[in-house]
């Protein structure tokens, strides 16, 4: 019973590592579960919402690839929640706590992977998918009502871009998570892609962390237990964090902003920004659900389009913009 798991992170976890009974609580109090703790239910929460469907159709790095191999939204979401919660079970954390922020840190994001992000900063003056996720789970699921999530959730959740500082080490766990799933999925994806071999990938990088599939990751997942273990931080030791940030400058200079992988960006960016104009001009062609709300197209608009998959985006602009075809 519930009562039995509380004991165990009582006396297991280290003592560093936020305990369920803990937690600061919900914007709405909850009669307790008598099975699950408080994080335990937020992971259910946010793996039965419909924001967390939607990933499966969303970009991560290329844009509708051809293959059911490339990743998505959702399978980057698996993969960080996997190497976050291999992290946190090593450190004695609580597993529960970071994996509820790791199932949920994406759900804010865009169609067309970041560069629907971008599109959507510059034609609403402000945008960043980890706000537009808190905001998903805090007003846009279960029709206006949100998820209604604990304050540790919420706070990984907004905190998760790597220039942020959570206020748990669940949290910050998930922020290293994050950057360590992409980075190397991404790599195995450019590959996939023909875009990269691995003599590409920098020799010194390579020598630090390994050549080979899931290599990097071993890495660093052990760099971090290695030098966090058995102290109040999640942290990297130089050379790796080096290694990481030297491979990241990399993936941005081979893919990131690679014109060949990015060619169908300037395609993206321009529908989104046609149908931000369009609902903002048409208001009332926004769905009901979005504009009950709040009353601002500024904020509705963005609501909507930011909660679109990549089919779902193509398919409006198809409808709003391209001609039909008479039947005669």
């Amino acid at each position: 019973m519930k009562q039995d798991y509380l004991r165990f992170e009582r006396e297991f976890l280290a003592p560093y590592a936020f305990f369920s009974e803990n937690t600061a609580g919900r914007a709405t109090p909850l009669e307790p579960c008598p099975l699950r703790t408080e994080f335990q239910r937020d992971r259910d929460r946010i793996l039965h919402s419909k924001a967390f469907r939607r990933l499966k159709h969303k970009t991560q790095v290329f844009l509708s690839p051809h293959g059911d191999h490339y990743r998505t939204r959702l399978t980057h979401t698996l993969e960080v929640t996997q190497i976050a919660r291999t992290i946190a079970r090593a450190l004695r954390l609580n597993e529960d706590l970071t994996e509820a922020i790791a199932l949920g840190h994406d759900l804010g994001h865009t169609p067309f992977g970041h560069a629907g992000e971008r599109t959507l900063n510059r034609k609403s003056g402000h945008f960043a998918h980890n706000e537009q996720s808190l905001r998903v789970v805090d007003v846009l699921e279960e029709d206006g009502r949100g998820l209604n999530l604990t304050a540790e959730v919420r706070d990984g959740i907004l905190q998760h871009k790597s220039d942020g500082t959570a206020k748990t080490l669940e949290g910050n766990v998930v922020s290293l998570a994050d950057r360590i799933a992409y980075l190397n999925h991404d790599i195995d994806d450019a590959m996939r892609a023909g875009l990269l071999s691995e003599d590409d990938v920098p020799a010194d990088i390579d020598r630090l962390l390994g050549r080979g599939k899931g290599k990097k990751i071993n890495a660093l997942v052990g760099d971090i237990v290695r030098e966090s273990y058995g102290k109040p931080v999640v942290m990297q030791s130089e050379p790796y964090r080096k290694a990481m940030q030297d491979l990241r400058a990399f993936m941005f200079d081979a893919i990131y902003l690679n014109p060949r992988a990015k060619a169908e960006e300037a395609k993206s960016d321009r529908m989104i920004a046609l149908l931000y104009d369009f609902y903002m001009s048409n208001p009332a062609a926004v769905p009901a659900g979005y504009r009950a709300v709040t009353d601002d197209p500024a904020v509705f608009v963005v609501d909507y389009i930011a909660g679109m998959t990549d089919n779902y985006a193509i398919r409006m602009f198809n409808d709003i913009f391209v001609p039909k075809e008479w039947q005669i």
